[in-house]
Formats: C-alpha cells, sequence, structure tokens
C-alpha cells in the first residue's frame, strides 16, 4: 500500500508534467481527452487537449494529476508534494529547477531532521518539500 499524490489542474496539466519529467529525468505518462475510447464520458467543459491523467513514476512512486475543467486555476493550499533526494547536491538542483518561475519559500539548508531541506511553490501553484535521509552513522564503528 502507499500514498501517491493526484494534483489537478486548469489547463496545464501537460505542460507540468513535461516539466517534472524533465527535472525529475523519467517519462510523463499523459492520457488527453482525445485518446480515450470513443463513448467514454468526459467532465463537463472538458476539451480535446485537457489531460484525462497523466503520471511519472519514480522508484514505484507515482505523482500524478489531471486537468479539472471546474477548477479556477487558483493556489494548490493545504497540501505539499514532497519529495526525498539521494543527496543533498540533488535537493539543490531538484529545489532550483523547481523554483523557476515559481516562488522559493525556504531555500536549501541543513536542519534538524535532514543535511538538505527547500521548500518552494512552482510555476504551476504547486507546493512542493524537497529533502534528503539523514547520513546513517554506523554504530559498530568506534572512529566516528
Amino acid at each position: 500500500m502507499s500514498f501517491n499524490p493526484y494534483v489537478f489542474f486548469s489547463g496545464n496539466c501537460a505542460e507540468a508534467f513535461a516539466f517534472y519529467s524533465k527535472v525529475f529525468g523519467v517519462e510523463p505518462h499523459v492520457l488527453t481527452n482525445a485518446e480515450v475510447p470513443p463513448g467514454t464520458e468526459l467532465m463537463p467543459g472538458s476539451e480535446p487537449h485537457h489531460v484525462m491523467h497523466a503520471a511519472i513514476d519514480i522508484g514505484g512512486s507515482l505523482l500524478m494529476g489531471s486537468d479539472d475543467p471546474t477548477g479556477d486555476g487558483g493556489a494548490k493550499t493545504g497540501v505539499a508534494v514532497v519529495f526525498t533526494a539521494a543527496d543533498a547536491d540533488e535537493v539543490k538542483r531538484i529545489v532550483s529547477e523547481l523554483a523557476e518561475g515559481g516562488e522559493l519559500q525556504m531555500p536549501v539548508e541543513e536542519t534538524f531532521w535532514s543535511p538538505a531541506f527547500g521548500a518552494l511553490v512552482d510555476r504551476f501553484g504547486v507546493p512542493w518539500m524537497i529533502d534528503c535521509p539523514a547520513l546513517e552513522v554506523d554504530a559498530s564503528d568506534d572512529s566516528v
């Protein structure tokens, strides 16, 4: 079992997932309304170019989304997409790339829970928190 975030967009889901796939180095899976089987009932207000479902898969964790024609495109509040990177250098790169055209809320810095943590809202209005695991110390190593 797992939790996977699902983010709603107002017409720019394909653009957002193309951007995310570039940042994370994975291929996006995007299904537009134009590609659904004939006879499929679409949400009222949907256009053929709207995304019915999109996803990127990073090691079995999915970030998913779609266009919601009933949405106003406003801020996504009360939630953030959290990504745990492999190391501090990757945190810095990802935060820098995701923040392009968005708003950096907390520059990458060391915290009590992580050697590198940063927070931002990307250009699509999606809040992100990026960190990496704390370095583990081998308890059996007497040189530490």
